[in-house]
């Protein structure tokens, strides 16, 4: 990571931290302080990606990438904290909390997308560029079910660990009668695309390379 996108994270989180702290002082209350969890959350797949980068032998990062994919989920999963708005307004004003809510969003979906760029950057150099770009959009669309596990049945990552029959019987039940959870797979197939898109668009616009010619 180049020094200029360190600092680019570091100021976006503090400018996550400085509105959270203002709305706190607000309102009076700190109803809102888990979205510092949930950022820390969302950052956790850029620091697994970041040692990935140094390893070589597909033995050793395949763990490593298993446990990058069990929580990139929790970067995305940050734009749905955006049902929370107008919870415990106040005396908020609703554009404040609005910002808040965007601010951690946006800024944790931004470390999601340099973790897959890093991760894709990688399959690509050991395997092809069209390997790469299969893993990235499978994970973007793995990821719209992840994020439905965490918001509307309140899994967590480690649950597979801690709670691996429960979860994967739960999984098991999407998968093997999908008609009787269209919503799931709804949300699943909507919200994925979306983070598809999104990838796609961010992946674009930092490949540009201005045009340096002087116009007339």
């Amino acid at each position: 990571m180049s020094a200029r996108v360190f600092l680019l994270n570091l100021f976006a989180c503090l400018w996550c931290f400085l509105v959270l702290n203002l709305r706190i002082h607000l309102a009076g209350h700190d109803y809102y302080a888990f979205m510092v969890w949930n950022l820390f959350l969302a950052a956790i797949p850029l620091g697994l990606s970041l040692g990935l980068r140094r390893i070589s032998r597909l033995s050793v990062a395949l763990p490593l990438l298993a446990l990058w994919l069990l929580f990139f989920p929790n970067a995305p999963y940050v734009l749905t904290d955006l049902m929370h708005l107008n919870e415990h307004p106040g005396n908020v004003p609703k554009w404040l909390d609005l910002l808040m809510l965007l601010s951690f969003a946006l800024v944790s979906l931004w470390l999601g997308f340099q973790s897959l760029h890093i991760v894709q950057h990688w399959v690509a150099r050991k395997f092809s560029h069209a390997t790469a770009w299969c893993v990235s959009v499978g994970t973007l669309g793995l990821s719209g079910f992840g994020v439905y596990l965490g918001r509307f049945d309140r899994w967590n990552s480690w649950d597979l660990l801690h709670r691996p029959v429960s979860l994967l019987s739960r999984i098991a039940a999407y998968v093997l009668h999908p008609l009787a959870h269209t919503r799931t797979w709804g949300f699943t197939l909507g919200f994925g695309t979306l983070l598809i898109l999104a990838y796609l668009f961010w992946f674009s616009s930092s490949a540009l390379v201005p045009d340096e010619r002087k116009l007339d």
